[in-house]
Parts: C-alpha cells; sequence; structure tokens
C-alpha cells in the first residue's frame, strides 16, 4: 500500500519549506530512492535545483531538470505539472496546488501543509484526493536538521 506524509510548516514556517525539501530528498537520496520532485512552477523547479547544487558536498545529490541530464535519467528529477512526467517514480515529493498524476503510481508521497489559510485549504484538498486514491495518511510537524 502506498503512503503519504503531510508534513504541517508551522514549525519551520513557509519561508524554509524548499529547504526542508533539499534535506527530504538529500536523506531519501542517502537511503538508495529515486525521487520526483512536483514543483508548483518551472522557477520554482529551479530554484530547487540550484538549492540542491548548494548542499555540502557531503550531501551531494545528483539530480537534473525534467528534460535536461543523462539519457538514463538521475537518481533525483525536478519537474512541475507543465513538464512531461511519463514514470512512476517510488518517492514524489510533490510542492504543486494539485495532486500530480504520477501520485497514484507511488510508493510513497511527501506533501506539506503551508501556514497560509488558502495553501492549506488546498493541502485538504490534496489530502483528500490521496485517500480516494486508497493512500495510507500521516501527519507531523516538519523540522530542520542542522548541517554537518
Amino acid at each position: 500500500m502506498a503512503h503519504a506524509r503531510f508534513y504541517l510548516l508551522d514549525s519551520i514556517g513557509d519561508d524554509n519549506l524548499l529547504p526542508f525539501v533539499c534535506q527530504q530528498v538529500s536523506d531519501a537520496f542517502r537511503q538508495g530512492r529515486r525521487v520526483l520532485i512536483m514543483a508548483s512552477d518551472k522557477n520554482q523547479a529551479e530554484a530547487i535545483d540550484e538549492l540542491l547544487w548548494q548542499l555540502p558536498a557531503q550531501a551531494f545529490v545528483p539530480h537534473n531538470l525534467t528534460g535536461e541530464g543523462p539519457p538514463s535519467g538521475c537518481p533525483v528529477e525536478v519537474s512541475w505539472p507543465a513538464a512531461s512526467q511519463g514514470k512512476p517514480w517510488p518517492l514524489l515529493i510533490n510542492l504543486s496546488q494539485q495532486v500530480p498524476s504520477v501520485a497514484q503510481r507511488a510508493q510513497q508521497v511527501i506533501d506539506f501543509v503551508p501556514q497560509d489559510d488558502s495553501a492549506r485549504a488546498l493541502a485538504r484538498e490534496r489530502y483528500k484526493q490521496y485517500r480516494q486514491f486508497g493512500i495510507a495518511l500521516h501527519t507531523e510537524q516538519a523540522t530542520l536538521t542542522a548541517n554537518d
């Protein structure tokens, strides 16, 4: 059964979302997992790409934007709704306001509950949609760890 984890951003604030995402990606890569990050748009995807390049050397994550990189792909791909995502990914990190179609084929989904009321309402709708897909749902507070 697929699982989805919603992280509440109350304790770290909406401004720390992208660093938190990079932390999650780095942890998943260290566990040998392949990850698709679904950004809200191409600008956010490029911002995530840049943040991943800025990780310390010991936390390096091989990644690329959709449509770039080697033909066989990288363990981590950063995409956005208008880009093509054909293959299923074991782990989907969703930053878009909608549930991407690839979510139904993921083994695990990470999504977020922002502090902003209108964004929080959209998160509730995504939560309901994941539940309709039969995905087991969990919620926890997001916490940032210090870089070594």
